[in-house]
Protein backbone atom coordinates (compact mmCIF):
# COMPACT_ATOMS: atom_id res chain seq x y z
CA UNK A 1 0.00 0.00 0.00
CA UNK A 2 0.99 3.34 -0.83
CA UNK A 3 0.15 6.79 0.94
CA UNK A 4 -1.17 9.37 -1.49
CA UNK A 5 -2.65 11.70 0.48
CA UNK A 6 -2.43 14.02 3.70
CA UNK A 7 -4.39 15.98 6.18
CA UNK A 8 -3.12 17.56 8.81
CA UNK A 9 -5.68 18.62 11.41
CA UNK A 10 -4.76 21.15 14.28
CA UNK A 11 -1.45 20.89 13.23
CA UNK A 12 -0.74 17.49 12.57
CA UNK A 13 1.54 17.64 10.48
CA UNK A 14 4.05 20.04 11.97
CA UNK A 15 4.07 18.09 15.36
CA UNK A 16 4.92 14.59 13.40
CA UNK A 17 7.75 16.66 11.64
CA UNK A 18 9.00 18.74 15.07
CA UNK A 19 7.88 15.50 17.89
CA UNK A 20 7.37 12.44 16.37
CA UNK A 21 9.24 12.00 12.87
CA UNK A 22 10.50 7.85 14.37
CA UNK A 23 7.14 7.74 14.89
CA UNK A 24 5.73 8.93 11.57
CA UNK A 25 8.49 6.89 9.94
CA UNK A 26 7.53 3.94 11.45
CA UNK A 27 3.56 4.19 10.60
CA UNK A 28 4.57 4.91 6.82
CA UNK A 29 7.34 1.52 6.56
CA UNK A 30 4.22 -0.62 8.39
CA UNK A 31 1.92 0.98 5.14
CA UNK A 32 4.55 0.42 2.43
CA UNK A 33 5.43 -3.14 3.89
CA UNK A 34 2.23 -4.21 2.96
CA UNK A 35 2.14 -5.18 -0.70
CA UNK A 36 -0.41 -4.27 -3.11
CA UNK A 37 -0.85 -7.91 -4.08
CA UNK A 38 -2.33 -8.36 -0.98
CA UNK A 39 -6.30 -8.86 -1.25
CA UNK A 40 -8.87 -6.01 -0.10
CA UNK A 41 -10.16 -7.64 2.74
CA UNK A 42 -7.05 -9.07 4.40
CA UNK A 43 -5.24 -5.47 3.58
CA UNK A 44 -6.84 -4.67 7.97
CA UNK A 45 -5.13 -7.52 9.29
CA UNK A 46 -1.56 -6.95 7.10
CA UNK A 47 -1.54 -3.74 8.18
CA UNK A 48 -2.52 -5.00 12.00
CA UNK A 49 0.37 -7.48 11.97
CA UNK A 50 2.99 -5.09 10.67
CA UNK A 51 2.16 -2.73 13.54
CA UNK A 52 2.45 -5.28 16.13
CA UNK A 53 5.36 -6.80 14.33
CA UNK A 54 7.04 -3.07 15.29
CA UNK A 55 5.57 -3.10 18.63
CA UNK A 56 2.88 -0.56 18.59
CA UNK A 57 0.17 -1.79 21.53
CA UNK A 58 -3.51 -1.32 21.80
CA UNK A 59 -4.94 0.57 24.47
CA UNK A 60 -8.26 0.55 26.14
CA UNK A 61 -9.56 2.83 28.84
CA UNK A 62 -12.34 2.15 31.35
CA UNK A 63 -15.57 3.91 30.63
CA UNK A 64 -18.17 4.16 34.08
CA UNK A 65 -21.06 5.32 32.34
CA UNK A 66 -23.17 7.50 34.14
CA UNK A 67 -26.83 6.30 35.47
CA UNK A 68 -27.52 8.96 37.51
CA UNK A 69 -29.33 11.00 34.34
CA UNK A 70 -32.37 8.50 34.24
CA UNK A 71 -35.87 9.21 35.23
CA UNK A 72 -36.81 7.37 38.21
CA UNK A 73 -38.98 5.25 36.33
CA UNK A 74 -36.23 3.44 33.78
CA UNK A 75 -33.31 0.63 34.72
CA UNK A 76 -31.88 -0.61 32.61
CA UNK A 77 -31.50 -4.09 31.97
CA UNK A 78 -28.40 -4.78 30.87
CA UNK A 79 -25.07 -4.21 33.06
CA UNK A 80 -22.83 -1.05 32.30
CA UNK A 81 -20.09 -2.69 34.05
CA UNK A 82 -16.83 -3.80 31.77
CA UNK A 83 -17.38 -1.32 28.53
CA UNK A 84 -14.25 0.54 27.49
CA UNK A 85 -12.59 2.64 24.85
CA UNK A 86 -10.01 1.43 22.58
CA UNK A 87 -7.36 3.07 20.51
CA UNK A 88 -5.89 0.35 18.08
CA UNK A 89 -1.96 1.08 18.52
CA UNK A 90 0.18 3.34 20.85
CA UNK A 91 3.52 4.07 20.81
CA UNK A 92 5.62 7.34 22.43
CA UNK A 93 2.34 9.35 23.16
CA UNK A 94 1.27 8.87 19.54
CA UNK A 95 -2.04 7.51 18.25
CA UNK A 96 -2.93 5.54 15.36
CA UNK A 97 -6.48 4.27 13.74
CA UNK A 98 -6.90 2.03 11.20
CA UNK A 99 -10.56 2.28 8.79
CA UNK A 100 -9.91 -0.74 5.79
CA UNK A 101 -12.63 -3.36 7.19
CA UNK A 102 -15.47 -1.16 7.91
CA UNK A 103 -17.96 1.61 7.24
CA UNK A 104 -17.21 4.03 10.03
CA UNK A 105 -19.27 7.50 9.56
CA UNK A 106 -17.91 8.05 13.38
CA UNK A 107 -14.36 8.42 11.77
CA UNK A 108 -14.38 12.39 12.96
CA UNK A 109 -15.57 10.82 16.34
CA UNK A 110 -12.01 9.53 16.82
CA UNK A 111 -10.70 11.90 15.41
CA UNK A 112 -12.74 14.66 18.03
CA UNK A 113 -13.79 12.72 20.59
CA UNK A 114 -11.78 9.49 21.05
CA UNK A 115 -8.14 10.70 20.54
CA UNK A 116 -9.29 13.94 22.77
CA UNK A 117 -10.32 11.09 25.38
CA UNK A 118 -6.84 9.14 25.20
CA UNK A 119 -5.20 12.32 25.65
CA UNK A 120 -6.89 13.61 28.45
CA UNK A 121 -6.35 9.96 30.09
CA UNK A 122 -2.34 10.61 29.38
CA UNK A 123 -1.71 8.56 27.11
CA UNK A 124 -1.23 10.11 23.47
CA UNK A 125 -0.49 13.46 22.21
CA UNK A 126 -1.38 13.16 18.51
CA UNK A 127 -2.75 10.75 16.26
CA UNK A 128 -2.75 9.03 12.65
CA UNK A 129 -5.97 8.51 11.16
CA UNK A 130 -5.48 5.65 8.18
CA UNK A 131 -8.21 5.62 5.81
CA UNK A 132 -8.67 4.59 1.41
CA UNK A 133 -8.96 7.20 -0.41
CA UNK A 134 -12.84 7.38 -2.65
CA UNK A 135 -10.95 5.29 -5.38
CA UNK A 136 -9.40 2.71 -3.19
CA UNK A 137 -12.40 2.31 -0.95
CA UNK A 138 -14.60 1.51 -4.41
CA UNK A 139 -12.42 -1.43 -4.98
CA UNK A 140 -13.36 -3.20 -1.95
CA UNK A 141 -15.87 -5.49 -1.18
CA UNK A 142 -17.46 -3.84 2.23
CA UNK A 143 -19.21 -0.60 1.84
CA UNK A 144 -16.38 2.09 3.41
CA UNK A 145 -15.92 5.68 4.70
CA UNK A 146 -12.83 7.47 2.59
CA UNK A 147 -10.10 10.14 2.85
CA UNK A 148 -12.25 12.88 0.99
CA UNK A 149 -15.00 12.29 3.12
CA UNK A 150 -13.31 12.82 6.54
CA UNK A 151 -11.40 15.77 5.51
CA UNK A 152 -14.63 17.59 4.19
CA UNK A 153 -16.05 16.64 7.75
CA UNK A 154 -13.30 18.20 9.39
CA UNK A 155 -13.26 21.29 7.48
CA UNK A 156 -16.80 21.61 7.61
CA UNK A 157 -16.33 21.19 12.21
CA UNK A 158 -13.49 23.38 12.35
CA UNK A 159 -10.56 22.95 14.97
CA UNK A 160 -11.86 23.17 18.61
CA UNK A 161 -9.38 24.05 21.64
CA UNK A 162 -9.54 20.55 23.07
CA UNK A 163 -8.37 19.04 19.44
CA UNK A 164 -4.63 17.20 19.75
CA UNK A 165 -3.04 17.50 16.25
CA UNK A 166 -4.03 14.61 13.87
CA UNK A 167 -2.68 13.55 10.90
CA UNK A 168 -5.16 11.47 8.45
CA UNK A 169 -3.51 9.83 5.60
CA UNK A 170 -5.52 8.65 2.44
CA UNK A 171 -3.91 5.12 1.15
CA UNK A 172 -4.28 3.18 -2.14
CA UNK A 173 -2.61 -0.35 -3.76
Amino acid sequence: MRIVAAYSFNGGREVFEARFPTELRKIKEAIASVGSRVAPESLNKALRKEFKAQHWQKQQVACEYPTGYYTSSYKPSVSLEGAFREIEFVMNRVGVEVYLERHVPGMVYDVCAQMTIFHNRGLIDAGVMIVPVEDFANQMSVSLSCFEQVVWDLEQRGVSNIDIPVLILGIAA
